[in-house]
């Protein structure tokens, strides 16, 4: 069983229907939820996209909409924390995205973005776009 982590921009693909994009992210979470493999959130991603304006009741409803997908919250621990602090210390990349590396690496999962920030964090995890999970 695979497990996937989707940054924030691939949960926003998915909430507004980013066109084309919505549409390969739907072809991954459908493929996922074939597969019986899941899909990891974490507080961070809740938290980004509260920022955004979604209301909490909001982000669980689109989780809902899936009934057969498998979803799985994953707690942040204060090594993860201060990890993610250090990484954004020493380079350009953002706490969250440093936060979503470290949640990845230590939860053995396949983290899904666009964003380039994760070129800088490979030595913690690779991400890869949606296309090229299918």
């Amino acid at each position: 069983m695979k497990k996937y982590y989707f940054d924030t921009s691939i949960w926003l693909d998915v909430i507004e229907e980013r066109g084309e994009h919505c549409d390969v992210a739907m072809a991954l979470i459908a493929m996922i939820s074939e597969n019986e493999d899941t899909i990891l959130f974490s507080d961070t991603i809740m938290t980004e996209l509260k920022n955004l304006g979604y209301s909490r009741d909001g982000i669980i409803e689109v989780f809902k909409e899936r009934p057969t997908l498998k979803l799985q919250r994953v707690h942040t621990t204060r090594h993860q924390l201060h990890e993610a602090r250090r990484i954004t210390a020493a380079s350009s990349v953002p706490y969250r995205d440093a936060m979503h590396a470290v949640l990845t690496r230590d939860n053995n999962a396949i983290l899904v973005s666009r964003d380039r920030h994760f070129n800088l964090l490979r030595h913690i995890t690779h991400a890869a776009r949606p296309e090229e999970l299918q």
